[in-house]
């Protein structure tokens, strides 16, 4: 079969891909840049055509085309597969749709929840394959311990996968057991409010198959072993023993021994921005830190878990908001945790804006230089992203933790800082 992913260069989007590159199917993908993802891929044996979304992208002998659900429904290869594809026997669907068609054919734990999914999910994956289960696993960051990638390929029945909320996607899988980490106000721009997140929660629950096990954080956090995880794992912060509760929950129902599941998580590196560490030796020798928090609770417990990890040393944040939409319906609480932040600067600059997926109406009502001077906290301050480098190469003395934090293109950033 010939399958075409528009959108390939995604965290879930070139999972899949891969995962149909090891079942022998030819793979062809498009996306606006290229990036690791997509050369790792082209390395793979996918045939990718980067930069402008054209309608010639969809050849008459694909078979199959499956989008990113960031794809807008006016990108010239999505309208040219739909309109063919009753003439040309082009079956078209969305990621989670196509996902949500594996889900049936394994035994399949999603893992969902406002924060704390790709991790939970790398760390069960990681048990079920120390445990010798062999699972395939779907996450939305780049593991270590699957030679860094986003993807693993196993052979047995068991199906690992993060279930993201954004769009409803997850409301497309159908699990065996299904992991729900926490439930906080998020994608507000798709949800509009809180009570039809816990919506969208409740109908996921539903989608259980017969005889399913849902566990949530209510239920893991009853386990009594969060002290002796606190001692082994290699990652910090309270969050991060919340997640191996939830990991060592599902593999007890597994019936996965208590030994093999320790020793997994004792050993677990950390996935890619998730507390990422590099110790800079240059001429002012630091610490740097690149994560993907976006959310206020995420950026509160990230910051928080460095300064119990790093007590006596000074702690710098370069923060970029991800999408004008969450900084908007999540102002105050931005504000309140900015506010309170346990850390010796705070440096926020502009606000990641995802094209096609932001209303010009709260463009203009939100910015970071508002934010900034909301917070009122002199630890905080303003500045452009271009002007980030030079700031910190002349203020940094030597010593620090200097994090980058954020889900857009920041991270760009962690490679030149590297060099200071």
């Amino acid at each position: 079969m010939k399958i075409h992913f528009i959108g390939i260069g995604g965290i879930g989007v070139s999972a899949l891909a891969q995962y149909y590159l090891e079942k022998g199917h030819k793979i062809s993908g498009s996306d606006l840049v290229s990036s690791e993802i997509t050369e790792a891929l082209r390395k793979q044996g996918a045939k990718l055509l980067v930069g402008e979304h054209k309608p010639q992208n969809i050849s008459k002998d694909v078979d199959l085309v499956i989008y990113s659900p960031a794809v807008q429904k006016d990108n010239p290869e999505l309208k040219t597969a739909i309109v063919q594809g009753p003439t040309l026997n082009i079956k078209t669907l969305s990621y989670p749709e196509a996902l949500g068609e594996l889900t049936k054919q394994y035994f399949t734990i999603a893992i969902a929840g406002t924060h704390g999914k790709s991790t939970t999910t790398a760390m069960i994956g990681l048990l079920l394959t120390k445990a010798g289960l062999d699972p395939t696993v779907i996450v939305g960051t780049k593991i270590k311990e699957f030679n860094n990638s986003n993807f693993r390929m196993g052979q047995s029945k068991y199906f690992i996968i993060e279930a993201d909320e954004h769009f409803g996607s997850f409301l497309n899988y159908y699990p065996d057991i299904a992991v729900i980490t926490n439930i906080e106000p998020d994608h507000l721009d798709y949800y509009k409010n809180f009570n039809n997140v816990k919506k969208a929660f409740a109908k996921f629950i539903k989608k259980l198959k017969p005889g399913g096990l849902l566990i949530t954080e209510k239920e893991y956090k009853k386990i009594k072993d969060a002290e002796r995880l606190r001692k082994i794992l290699k990652v910090p912060g309270k969050h991060n023993i919340s997640n191996a509760l939830a990991a060592l929950a599902v593999a007890r129902a597994l019936k996965i021994s208590d030994k093999i599941s320790f020793k997994a998580l004792s050993e677990y590196k950390g996935s890619w921005r998730r507390f990422e560490t590099f110790k800079i030796s240059y001429s002012k020798p630091y610490t740097l830190i690149s994560d993907y928090a976006h959310h206020p609770t995420e950026v509160k417990v990230t910051l928080k878990a460095a300064r119990e990890k790093y007590l006596r040393k000074k702690i710098w944040c370069v923060f970029q908001p991800h999408q004008y939409h969450r900084t908007y319906h999540l102002f105050n609480e931005f504000v309140r945790v900015c506010r309170q932040i346990p850390i010796h600067k705070l440096i926020i600059t502009d606000i990641y804006t995802v094209p096609g997926r932001e209303s010009e109406k709260i463009i203009k009502k939100v910015n970071s230089e508002k934010l900034v001077k909301t917070i009122k906290n002199k630890k905080v301050i303003y500045l452009e992203k271009e002007k980030i480098i030079n700031y910190l190469k002349d203020n940094l003395q030597s010593g620090e933790v200097v994090i980058i934090m954020g889900a857009g293109d920041i991270y760009s950033l962690v490679d030149f800082l590297k060099e200071i």
